[in-house]
């Protein structure tokens, strides 16, 4: 029975990202249960299966879907505090890599990965994926790691903490240029437009039925846009 549950629940392969604006959105109110229809609305489906898996490897809600005490002490948890719970429940989660031979602080990516594998049977992108949020989230915890695992991921995931929306947002506008891909309708624009209000033009109206990470990247855009150009947006003078 044991093996079959471990083969079963793996570890998360979700997003960290995901992970950290999820945990900061339940500030708002932590529901009785999180279920689909609590989160129906902000992530889609695959996303929001990956993200209850996670939780529940976490220790995070039972198996019913219910909060544990240990989520409602996270949630409001700010700077040392939240470092430490994260620190319990990485502990408690991952004690097949804490607790394995595996030098923390001196071993290669490689060897993380093995351990991982050993463990799971993963394939190489879940593996991945796994081990991606599992540094990240040691990181959040302030755990030593060895540099040799944490190098690849360090420039694209550098910890924010769990409430570090704003940390994300600023990192990933300075990509902005190189990732977004955002619907938009190819119309004739009129001769006569200012060049300031044909960029407003051909910005895509918000679509509450986008993904998260549409939604996202949308905000990241527009705000870059008015902070480019602040005078022209802000301006009641244009005709």
């Amino acid at each position: 029975m044991t093996g079959e549950k471990s083969r079963k629940r793996l570890p998360p392969y979700i997003s960290y990202r995901t992970f950290q604006n999820f945990i900061t959105r339940l500030q708002q109110q932590v529901p009785a249960r999180i279920d689909r229809s609590y989160w129906g609305e902000m992530l889609s489906g695959s996303t929001g299966t990956q993200l209850m898996a996670a939780l529940r490897f976490l220790g995070l809600i039972d198996s019913s879907g219910k909060p544990t005490n240990r989520l409602r002490l996270l949630v409001p948890a700010k700077g040392e505090q939240q470092a430490g719970l994260l620190r319990e429940l990485t502990s408690e989660a991952y004690g097949f890599v804490l607790q394995s031979s595996l030098d923390q602080q001196n071993a290669t990516y490689a060897q993380l990965e093995e351990v991982f594998h050993a463990s799971f049977q993963l394939a190489p992108d879940v593996c991945r994926k796994c081990m991606k949020f599992f540094i990240s989230l040691a990181s959040d915890a302030k755990m030593p790691l060895s540099p040799f695992m944490t190098k690849r991921f360090r420039r694209a995931h550098a910890s924010t903490g769990i409430a570090g929306v704003r940390n994300v947002t600023k990192r990933a506008g300075r990509r902005i240029n190189q990732n977004v891909i955002i619907p938009h309708n190819l119309e004739k624009i009129p001769e006569d437009m200012s060049w300031h209000t044909m960029l407003l033009d051909k910005f895509p109206t918000f679509d509450p039925n986008w993904n998260d990470e549409v939604k996202v990247k949308w905000f990241i855009a527009f705000d870059e846009l008015l902070k480019r150009y602040p005078k022209k947006w802000g301006s009641s003078s244009e005709e």
